[in-house]
């Protein structure tokens, strides 16, 4: 009877809005969670034919949906592990910090990240944040679908950290009125008696200049320069201070490194042909044998490793380096890199994901990329807890990019995404649903008036 289809068609329209109330009520309570997708109930027909010209009645069903794909705004955050995704992706995340691969991934827009007890970046609903760790070279192994390859992002472990010196630059004046001095008359480099390293002849020109050891230990190296008989030409002797800080081999004495010549053109410019100053320094490691003849080695004593260090004392073709003007001589400037050890000093992650380490001595290191995880349908994600999301045959498999490669988004640090919730539509569109579900209560009193309309006929 139609009458009894049309009880039914009226119970399935309360059901369906009640569903969609639930739903709406799920996007205003959400209004201002980080990251939250907007849900809605998608109502479809259901219509029998039975091949009678009566018509029967058969409701409506009701499907949630989330509109994972529609982005909310990008506000400020707080803190710069705060992260948003600026254009398509998730963030990886896990339930356990030490989670294996064998474990659930799941993926995430919710990007209000802080450090654990233990140090481990996870988000408000306890999830963890997966990366990968960027090699001593600062090299990143990446593969779009490898989830071994990635790492819970951890910051406890960063300690502190000391930069050697690898490159020397320096910018001076030598004045090319400088007179002789009686010393250079029988001035011999490899004499402690006749050199400048050891003090005994008065240099015209000498600089000390710190320099870092694998250690982060500041050790002085001091540049002495005494004029030579030889126009245009200076005795250079490169030394440490203390000479105790090397051992070196003959004809090297008194913490020498390097001695020779500087030698400058008739325009006052480095004579790069003619100087016989070496353009970098090999110390040996502390832990080396003795050094061979005119090499040089850290002492024992410092423990510290080998370096390489640059000397750049300029060309005739660029600007800086040692000149040779008729000015007093003087030291311009210096450009040593490295730095002392300094202690971890916080975090800041930039736009294509890399995870930068500070330190007090102003050192900045990569640690961690954070990957970006697309989907040919991300409207077909499974909802799990915490405003993460789960792999199903509708979604596809992911896809692990570097940010802003391919389709993935930028990451937008100390930024946090917004809820997609509209209040002015979730208000409408309560109005409406409750208006439909009374007019769906209305179908079954209406219905349940004409069936007691029909048994009275018997009467």
């Amino acid at each position: 009877m139609s009458i009894n289809s049309s009880l039914l068609s009226g119970a399935s329209g309360l059901i369906a809005n009640s569903s969609a109330l639930a739903a709406i009520s799920d996007n205003i309570a959400n209004v201002n969670t980080v990251g939250y997708k907007r849900a809605t109930a998608a109502f479809t027909p259901v219509y029998e034919s039975r091949g009678s010209s009566r018509y029967t009645a058969a409701g409506v069903n009701s499907q949630a949906k989330l509109s994972i794909s529609q982005t909310g705004l990008l506000t400020a955050g707080s803190s710069a592990t705060d992260l948003a995704i600026s254009g398509k992706g998730f963030f990886v995340v896990r339930d356990a910090a030490n989670a294996t691969a064998a474990d659930p991934v799941s993926f995430t827009r919710a990007g209000r990240f802080a450090p654990d007890s233990a140090g481990d970046l996870r988000n408000d609903a306890g999830k963890y944040l997966a990366g990968w760790p960027v090699a001593a070279d600062g090299s990143v192994t990446t593969n779009p679908s490898d989830l071994n390859a990635l790492q819970t992002i951890n910051l406890s472990s960063i300690g502190g950290a000391a930069e050697a010196t690898t490159s020397v630059g320096i910018n001076a004046n030598l004045q090319a009125s400088q007179a002789v001095a009686a010393a250079e008359a029988t001035y011999v480099p490899g004499v402690s008696a006749t050199n400048m390293a050891s003090g005994t002849v008065t240099p015209d020109f000498q600089r000390s200049i710190p320099l870092y050891d694998s250690q982060g230990g500041v050790r002085t190296m001091t540049v002495s320069l005494l004029k030579s008989s030889t126009p245009n030409q200076w005795h250079a002797e490169i030394h440490m201070t203390p000479a105790s800080n090397v051992d070196v081999g003959a004809p090297l004495v008194d913490g020498q490194i390097a001695t020779g010549i500087l030698a400058f053109d008739a325009q006052g410019r480095i004579d790069t042909a003619t100087t016989t100053i070496p353009s970098s320094l090999a110390f040996g490691a502390a832990s080396a044998a003795a050094p061979a003849a005119s090499t040089f080695k850290w002492a024992t004593a410092t423990g510290v490793a080998a370096q390489t260090v640059a000397l750049d004392f300029g060309s005739a073709t660029a600007a800086g380096g040692f000149t040779q003007f008729d000015s007093p001589s003087a030291l311009l400037s210096t450009n040593v890199n490295g730095s002392a050890f300094g202690n971890f000093a916080g975090v800041e992650i930039d736009d294509a994901g890399f995870v930068f380490a500070k330190f007090t001595n102003g050192i900045v290191r990569k640690i961690y990329q954070v990957p970006v995880a697309t989907f040919v349908n991300p409207d077909g994600l499974e909802a799990s807890s915490g405003g993460s999301y789960l792999v199903t045959p509708k979604s596809g498999a992911f896809t692990l990019n570097a940010p802003g490669l391919g389709s993935s988004g930028t990451i937008a640090a100390s930024t946090l995404e917004s809820s997609n919730v509209d209040l002015a539509t979730e208000f409408t569109s309560l109005i409406v649903t409750q208006r439909a579900y009374s007019a769906s209560s209305k179908i079954i009193t209406t219905a349940d008036e004409m069936l007691d309309e029909a048994i009275r006929m018997k009467r």
